[in-house]
């Protein structure tokens, strides 16, 4: 059962380690750290991707800034509250791991595969000039019971397939993670700059159950 669930939520990214670590939490001792990894798109931009790993897979206390990693593991989402109300957390949740010596031009860099339920109606828009969005909220089962809230973004034909699923939908859905900033309104003075991560999806299949 274990490796099925590993299955349904497959993530690997290889990209330049650019922050130090930070603690996130432990769980019967195990203390997990947060660090930023910069991953290069196709349009030489860069997402920052938050990657979170056992202090038993890396010496967190070491400076691995400027090194170039590859992991593979799952996207993995936790509501944190704040501001009375619960907030998506997502990072990759690191399996494996090695250092590379440089980037490998053969190697993907950035790539996911989730199998998972549409569990909100999907947002079908179309941008100013006429592109066409559907946003998707999917949730991947996870053992003991859990499951990954995981936000998904379809473009142009896509986008138009997946107007149409319903929730409880079964989808697979294949992409890569990228990170956008975005300026959250905190009250009528104040604003704070944050960062959002999705699934931008190349491939998405509906499963007839």
């Amino acid at each position: 059962m274990a490796d099925k669930i590993f299955e349904n939520n497959q993530v690997s990214i290889m990209g330049e380690i650019v922050s130090d670590f930070r603690f996130s939490h432990e769980v019967y001792g195990e203390g997990f750290y947060m660090v930023d990894v910069a991953v290069n798109r196709l349009s030489n931009y860069l997402d920052y991707i938050p990657l979170m790993i056992s202090e038993r897979l890396i010496d967190v206390n070491a400076d691995y800034i400027g090194q170039i990693i590859y992991v593979n593991g799952q996207f993995r989402s936790f509501n944190r509250h704040e501001e009375k109300k619960n907030r998506l957390v997502l990072s990759v949740f690191v399996r494996e791991l090695e250092f590379l010596e440089e980037l490998q031009e053969d190697m993907k860099s950035n790539q996911i595969f989730l199998d998972g339920y549409i569990c909100k109606e999907p947002i079908y828009r179309k941008t100013p000039l006429g592109r066409e969005i559907a946003d998707l909220l999917i949730a991947v089962n996870r053992s003991y019971g859990k499951s990954d809230y995981i936000p998904c973004i379809c473009w142009g034909r896509n986008a138009r397939f997946a107007s149409g699923f319903e929730v409880g939908g079964h989808v697979q859905v294949w992409g890569r993670i990228q990170s956008r900033e975005y300026v959250k309104k905190i009250s009528e003075l104040e604003t704070e700059k944050r960062v959002a991560y999705e699934v931008s999806v190349s491939k998405v299949d509906f499963l007839e159950e």
